[in-house]
């Protein structure tokens, strides 16, 4: 009988001084006092959504990591696919937040099926494709606990097909993704800035563990 925790790894995926091992725009993402910026100005637009990409993948694993955002909308794409390298253009699982008070905590496929869980939803997709939904919280409970224009901490759990999220220690969502043509067990890691109004949203502490 085991009587020992099986090991995790933990990695840090942002050495806090510069972006190695991360490719995207230089005109929108940077690093300030040892947090990852992303950033659109009058003079720096874009006219499609972005992505800041790390270079490795990942399947089973837990990510933590802290934000805070100014204006617009940003997520943290996992287990996705690079669609286009020139360009930074990424689709997959997507844990968003925004400046607004309905999004952040949801699970957004992009370029893909959409939103597959508001908040507050535990979800089944089927191997066809169909959702059942069950609420286990409300949308505005949830929002209650997000600090605006402050730090949060978020955490995604990936595990099989069983994906949930965290903000500030509040689960947001909970899937389990069985479509058999669409889900995905693994992929990369990267950060959004959304196209539209002038935005700013800081990471830092990004840490993901998993088995070795």
């Amino acid at each position: 009988m085991k009587t020992s925790k099986e090991q995790v790894e933990i990695i840090s995926l942002f050495n806090g001084e510069n972006l190695d091992k991360w490719t995207g725009d230089s005109r929108i993402w940077s690093v300030e006092n040892g947090c990852i910026v992303g950033r659109t100005t009058d003079e720096n637009q874009i006219e499609r959504n972005t992505f800041l990409i790390f270079e490795t993948p990942f399947s089973d694993f837990e990510l933590r990591f802290k934000y805070k955002i100014i204006g617009g909308n940003s997520g943290v794409q996992y287990r996705s696919k690079v669609l286009d390298e020139d360009l930074f253009i990424v689709g997959g699982y997507q844990a968003d937040m925004e400046a607004g008070t309905q999004h952040s905590g949801i699970l957004y496929e992009e370029k893909g099926r959409g939103i597959l869980a508001k908040r507050g939803e535990a979800v089944v997709v089927d191997e066809k494709g169909q959702k059942s939904v069950d609420q286990f919280a409300n949308s505005e409970s949830i929002q209650e606990n997000i600090k605006s224009e402050q730090w949060n901490a978020y955490r995604i759990v990936a595990h099989g097909n069983h994906l949930q999220h965290f903000i500030n220690g509040h689960k947001t969502i909970d899937v389990i993704d069985k479509e058999i043509e669409k889900k995905s067990d693994s992929g990369i890691i990267a950060l959004q800035v959304h196209k539209g109004p002038n935005m700013e949203v800081y990471y830092k502490d990004i840490m993901i563990g998993k088995k070795p």
